[in-house]
């Protein structure tokens, strides 16, 4: 997994933290950056020159990765050019024959594990990674990981959605621990579950949001049939106010042919009365 840093900046924040750890364990840095001169002629340069409590001066190299045989040779032979202990301060030996030349040629070498040698920078580039991986992860169940669930499959997933442990789901479900587990890995042949979702706390959040996506789905599902209810609703109210309009045209007519006969009744009857 890449870092997000340059080798240049990963190595200067390794020599940062070298030489931090070497004043904790009592060296007094002296001198960053020593250039190595013979005969007036730049061969070389010292990372640090370090002296210990005991007056010892060592010509300190810092490697950001593992030592090897060349990174041997060069720190003890720097460190006769600047008349001065070798030293390299590094993750460990890249090999057995790394770790003999350093012993055969009086090389100290301070090794520091992966963690010493990460500094802040790194630390939250790596995990800025780490997270993303996870949520990609994550995302990918939601949006584009489609499995076939069953309905049985639903309910081991729902009984896993709501519980703490592997023991309360399998409580829920009515079965022991070692059954649920065998359901679990018949949900992960299946492909209803990722295979890297290994942990309980891993199948626990998928089996979350394959629960919540398929609530969701249900959800908007029942909204599409209401909307398309709802507009039929509207169809037939159209249809309805138009048949009202219409019956509404009809009586009108009718009131002004009933209103326009009883004028010609009146009227006959006023001619019969004369």
């Amino acid at each position: 997994m890449a870092s997000g840093m340059s080798a240049k900046r990963r190595w200067m924040a390794s020599e940062r933290i070298a030489l931090s750890v070497l004043s904790e364990m009592g060296f007094r840095v002296l001198e960053t950056g020593r250039r190595v001169v013979v005969n007036g002629v730049e061969v070389g340069e010292v990372d640090a020159i370090a002296e210990d409590s005991e007056g010892n001066v060592y010509a300190v190299e810092v490697k950001a990765g593992r030592l090897d045989v060349s990174g041997v040779r060069q720190a003890y032979v720097n460190a006769l050019l600047v008349n001065a202990k070798p030293m390299v301060v590094c993750k460990g030996f890249s090999d057995d024959a790394a770790r003999e030349l350093a012993e055969r040629l009086g090389v100290r070498v301070v090794q520091l594990s992966d963690v010493f040698l990460v500094e802040s920078e790194e630390l939250y580039a790596l995990m800025r990674e780490v997270v993303e991986e996870v949520l990609a992860d994550y995302l990918e169940v939601f949006y584009g990981y489609s499995p076939q669930i069953k309905q049985e499959h639903l309910e081991v997933l729902q009984a896993i959605a709501s519980s703490a442990d592997i023991g309360d789901a399998a409580g829920k479900l009515g079965v022991d621990a070692q059954a649920l587990a065998k359901k679990i890995e018949e949900l992960r042949r299946a492909g209803v579950l990722p295979r890297w979702a290994v942990k309980y706390l891993s199948v626990r959040r998928v089996a979350q949001v394959l629960v919540w996506r398929r609530s969701l789905a249900s959800a908007l599902e029942e909204s599409s049939r209401l909307v398309e209810t709802a507009r039929a609703l509207r169809e037939e109210l159209r249809e309805l106010k138009a048949a009202v309009s219409g019956l509404a045209a009809q009586l009108k007519r009718l009131s002004e042919t009933a209103a326009a006969v009883e004028e010609k009744s009146r009227a006959s009857q006023a001619q019969g009365q004369q």
